[in-house]
């Protein structure tokens, strides 16, 4: 039975495409049984054919029991879900994008315990596309949040492992949990900081396994050898499921454990 002292989220890694919905359909509940998972995070800007997410494929992986959409650059890669996104709070852009873009950054959440969870979704800006800082506005995000409750879990999408690391220690102790997302090859540093904060540079990709990051390898090949632009398509192929299970403490609001999790098609 679930305890109250102790909130258990599962987060899954960059879902891509059909084989990553597909997967992900038929693990994500034994999962959550198995962890005793009282909320689901799942990073969908590639959930979509590879690139970006529609509002057809987010209402799928919202059936399959996840709670929370995040995303990170590729979100606006469908047109559609410019309109979609700014009515549904439970589909995450990056907090740091200038004011006026649609959608949120943010939400407050209650887990299937009734527990109530701030969930942060940033992009960096090392190798990525110019934002506001992601730092700075975090930083007043957290604080806001932290006047409702203390268990926040942040998804930070970025590049640069320097700028996930540095992100991680600057927040440490302030929430419970900072997760990197993006580039779809899972770390193998989880750990809770010295703060009591859980984190992990990158949870990894949830997709097709004998591919580049989710895409056919063989125009991806093409493209290094002749610098030609390339169409690239999500084979279907055996799929792997990645991310991360971690616990915390619902009194301090800092992580107990993080555990990763890699788990292979039949």
């Amino acid at each position: 039975m679930p305890n109250s002292d102790r909130l258990g989220i599962l987060f899954i890694g960059d879902i891509v495409g059909k084989p990553g919905r597909t997967i992900l359909k038929t693990l994500l509940p034994k999962l959550i049984s198995r962890y005793e998972a009282q909320l689901v995070i799942a990073n969908g800007e590639n959930a979509a054919g590879g690139f970006g997410i529609n509002e057809k494929v987010a209402k799928e992986l919202f059936s399959f029991g996840v709670d929370i959409i995040t995303t990170g650059n590729h979100v606006w890669d469908k047109k559609e879900a410019v309109e979609f996104i700014a009515k549904e709070p439970r589909i995450l852009r990056p907090l740091n994008y200038p004011e006026g873009v649609p959608g949120t950054g943010s939400i407050l959440f209650k887990s299937r315990e009734n527990q109530l969870v701030g969930v942060i979704n940033v992009a960096g800006r090392v190798f990525m596309s110019p934002l506001d800082c992601p730092f700075r506005t975090t930083k007043k995000e957290i604080e806001r949040l932290r006047e409702k409750t203390k268990i926040i879990v942040i998804d930070f999408h970025a590049e640069a492992t320097s700028e996930k690391q540095a992100f991680a220690f600057y927040f440490d102790g302030k929430v419970s949990a900072i997760i990197g997302t993006h580039t779809h090859v899972q770390t193998a540093d989880e750990r809770v900081l010295p703060k009591g904060t859980a984190y992990i540079t990158d949870a990894g990709m949830t997709g097709p396994e004998n591919s580049v990051i989710g895409f056919r390898e063989k125009e991806i090949i093409e493209k290094f050898l002749t610098q030609m632009p390339q169409k690239y398509d999500v084979p279907s192929a055996s799929s792997i499921l990645s991310g991360v299970y971690v616990e915390i403490d619902t009194n301090s609001g800092l992580a107990n454990r993080i555990e990763r999790i890699m788990i292979k098609e039949n």
